[in-house]
């Protein structure tokens, strides 16, 4: 009878000791919260870890220190004895959490935030000390909910530290798995701009080098959540591109966050989340669209001026400039006397005048772009306005090769008066007319090098358009050191169209991925008015090819260029990006306000809402901007009142309590002759708001 007895006994003391090691755990809403500890008891100046462990009902999320798009983090305040101090928390890597569109970073199922506590030096041994925090969240699945309990813990202080471990130290260990860790044989460096930023990613020894994707958490809400992050292989590392918030802060001096991997960091798999905070790199950053480092920049800025060299070679192949190629080094020929050094100096004349004609453009649009960065909107793909404009230009050039419409036949016949100029002084001039020759019949590896140039410095922009020009004076360097190759030059002929048109099919390529790239900014309106903007040009396009060509009157001709430009400039209104804004004029909800819009007869419309609430941002995107809101918002005169909950005002929780609700989105209706508004479901429709309105008298 003794041994259960003494097990009995154990195991009362066993579920007393256990009482201490966590409290009772709070429900509140679709979350359970409560303080656990890993150790069973603490000693004098001693830390140890505790953590705030939150389970959540399936579908239900909270969030990390950035919330992302919306959202707000868990914050614990603490209430400790004295002497004792708490250390900041922990953060597990979190989740991407998609709402409608709206991504969060935040955790779902069960998660254990770790903090440490150092009791101090003097506690004394044998005392029960209680440890109390108050806890507050955000709870969100369609709607969101904040949440708060206060929690306490009780544990006992020992002389020394027991053997055995808490019921819960196998979490505490599954934790410290996902926290971020650091890695030195990884070497990231940091780069931006005003709208972009990268990292370059640099393996220095035992790693698992062979990355696919990656993700960067901003520790700091300094990235677009939302905005893709390209990742691009260089020579000795990784490049990551990045897009920047509108309210990031420009001060700042480093990047902080965590680069998760899903291969692990470590050879072995292991390790997903690697901590970095890397200084930005001082002076300008050394990009060309979408690579950004140092280290990458030398590898794709050669294959930029490949790209630059091949388009300027290709405009040689175009209808307005092969046929006379051929003529023009014969006519070197004759003008030297078959002296052969004679006739190279003609070519390197000849070249001298497309290489100043290229950099005199070049200095042109260099100005220009700085006018334009003075102005506010730079030369840069993050620029809506930028990325627009280049869209169109691209299209413009693609409808020219595609022979929607031809341009450059004045220049082209100057140009062949030029040729028939003697003397070096004609070779000079005819080169520096080439360039304009050329320029109607830009070639489709011609423009991205164009783009390309204009988003890099003052240098390096003369390179890439002195690229340009060597191309396409590199035929007649040749053929002025070889005259004899004429001979076996391909006669002109219907091919030549057929190239042309054929090279327009790239330059269609590249608007098209232009116009994707000025989705993701100006969203799904904006790219909706893009393509109309571009439906405009190709109208444009097909006016001045049709009737504004020789053989027409020269009063058609004038109609018709003037329609072509109208229609070209509406085209430029139509899809000008704009910043997005909702058209509705919101006025700051009250009872008050409700109470004397309602004596007027007004038509009333309440969107409680609050920044952190991912489905109230998805509403706002897709139905507080729609026309045919708008429009008849204006029709009916109805009143628009926020209520903004971000803050948890008081007067809006007692007025959602009063309608049964403790969560944002809530949107109701109040219409004239009724005493109840209408409510409206939580992901709201613009039928369902129409519906409604159309009970109004």
């Amino acid at each position: 009878m003794r041994k259960p007895g003494i097990i009995l006994i154990l195991l009362a003391v066993s579920l007393a000791a256990s009482s201490y090691l966590s409290a009772k755990a709070v429900r509140e809403g679709q979350v359970e919260a409560e303080l656990v500890t890993e150790v069973i008891s603490i000693q004098a100046g001693r830390t140890f870890t505790l953590a705030l462990r939150l389970k959540h009902d399936e579908g239900w999320h909270t969030y990390w220190k950035n919330p992302g798009d919306a959202g707000l983090p868990t914050t614990i305040e603490w209430i400790l004895p004295e002497g004792f101090e708490a250390g900041p928390i922990q953060w597990p890597y979190p989740e991407k959490i998609n709402v409608s569109g709206i991504i969060n970073y935040g955790y779902s199922g069960e998660i254990f935030l770790l903090v440490d506590i150092t009791p101090p030096a003097n506690l004394r041994s044998g005392e029960d000390v209680t440890l109390t925090a108050r806890v507050d969240w955000l709870m969100c699945e369609v709607i969101c909910i904040p949440g708060s309990a206060d929690l306490e813990l009780i544990l006992p202080v020992t002389l020394d530290p027991p053997t055995e471990e808490s019921s819960w130290s196998t979490f505490f260990d599954e934790s410290r798995e996902r926290l971020p860790q650091r890695l030195h044989s990884w070497k990231v460096s940091a780069y931006r701009n005003d709208n972009r930023m990268a990292l370059f990613l640099e393996p220095t020894g035992e790693a698992n080098r062979d990355i696919s994707s990656l993700y960067f958490f901003s520790g700091d809400a300094q990235v677009a959540p939302g905005a893709p992050q390209p990742l691009r292989h260089s020579s000795g590392g990784y490049i990551l591109e990045l897009a920047r918030t509108d309210f990031a802060e420009k001060e700042t001096v480093s990047l902080p966050g965590i680069l998760f991997r899903t291969g692990g960091w470590i050879a072995d798999g292991s390790m997903q989340a690697l901590e970095i905070n890397p200084g930005y790199a001082e002076g300008p950053m050394p990009a060309v669209i979408g690579i950004l480092s140092n280290q990458a920049a030398g590898g794709n800025y050669l294959g930029i001026l490949g790209l630059a060299f091949v388009g300027g070679l290709i405009l040689n192949l175009m209808p307005c400039v092969f046929p006379v190629l051929g003529i023009k080094i014969m006519g070197f020929v004759g003008q030297a006397g078959e002296q052969k050094g004679r006739v190279i100096m003609h070519g390197l004349v000849y070249a001298l005048g497309i290489l100043i004609s290229f950099w005199t453009l070049a200095a042109a649009l260099l100005v220009l772009r700085a006018g334009g960065t003075n102005l506010g909107w730079g030369f840069q793909l993050q620029s809506p306005v930028f990325v627009y404009f280049l869209t169109l230009i691209l299209f413009v050039f693609a409808l020219n090769l595609s022979g929607v419409f031809e341009v450059g036949g004045r220049a082209m016949g100057l140009g062949q008066r030029f040729m028939g100029t003697g003397g070096m002084a004609g070779s000079f001039f005819s080169g520096l007319l080439a360039t304009v020759v050329a320029t109607p019949c830009a070639a489709p590896f011609l423009a991205p090098a164009l783009g390309a140039a204009l988003a890099l410095s003052g240098i390096e922009s003369m390179i890439v358009f002195t690229f340009i020009g060597l191309g396409l004076a590199a035929p007649y360097l040749l053929l002025s050191m070889f005259p004899g190759l004429v001979r076996i030059l391909p006669r002109p002929g219907a091919w030549m169209e057929t190239f042309r048109q054929a090279m327009a099919f790239p330059l269609y390529a590249s608007a098209g991925f232009l116009l994707w790239v000025l989705a993701a900014q100006v969203g799904e309106y904006g790219l909706l008015f893009a393509l109309f903007a571009v439906t405009l040009v190709a109208m444009a396009g097909w006016i001045y090819g049709r009737w504004s060509v020789p053989g027409r009157k020269p009063a058609i001709r004038r109609l018709a260029g003037a329609a072509a430009l109208a229609v070209f400039g509406l085209a430029i209104y139509t899809g000008y990006p704009v910043r997005e804004s909702s058209g509705l004029v919101w006025e700051k909800w009250s009872t008050e306000k409700v109470a004397s819009l309602r004596a007027e007869g007004r038509p009333i419309f309440v969107d409680f809402t609050a920044r952190w609430c991912a489905t109230c941002q998805a509403n706002k995107a897709t139905v507080f901007t729609s026309e045919k809101i708008i429009g008849a918002f204006r029709e009916r005169d109805v009143a628009a009142l926020k209520a903004d909950w971000t803050t948890q005002d008081p007067a809006i929780t007692e007025e959602l309590a009063r309608f049964g609700r403790s969560a944002v989105p809530f949107n109701i209706i109040y219409l004239p002759g009724r005493n109840e508004p209408f409510i409206l479901p939580e992901i709201l429709t613009s039928g369902a708001v129409m519906e409604v309105l159309g009970n109004s008298p």
